[in-house]
């Protein structure tokens, strides 16, 4: 793994955990999280060519959509993750790699994994 994807690790392991989505909400879920997996990849890969700007693009969107699916469950929980996705983009946005830290693992822990990534290094 190269130390750019090493970066991003978090945000691969999140879409591992996605899969808990599709076991809570059902198939509903199937295709959102299949999507959202697939834009973090591409993500990561974007970010490995250099490419921050286009990956917090990708991130970003993938966020929305995981909003999406949130707030058809719950409009409450969709907005909350709509913060959450914001503040993770800003924070990288801005290089506050403990902000994106934390929302990471907010968003990890809403989508049900329960322990913070140690080891990231934004």
């Amino acid at each position: 793994m190269s130390a750019s994807n090493e970066r991003f690790e978090p945000l691969l392991k999140f879409a591992d955990v996605l899969g808990e989505l599709e076991v809570v909400i059902g198939d509903k879920a199937r295709p959102v999280v299949a999507e959202v997996r697939s834009r973090l990849v591409e993500a990561a890969a974007s970010r490995d060519r250099g490419d921050l700007a286009g990956a917090l693009d990708i991130i970003h969107r993938a966020m929305e959509r995981l909003a999406s699916l949130a707030a058809q469950l719950d409009p409450s929980e969709g907005m909350m993750m709509r913060v959450i996705a914001e503040r993770f983009t800003h924070a990288l946005t801005a290089g506050d790699k403990g902000s994106a830290k934390q929302a990471v693992d907010l968003m990890r822990h809403r989508a049900g994994d329960p322990e913070d990534d140690k080891n990231s290094d934004w």
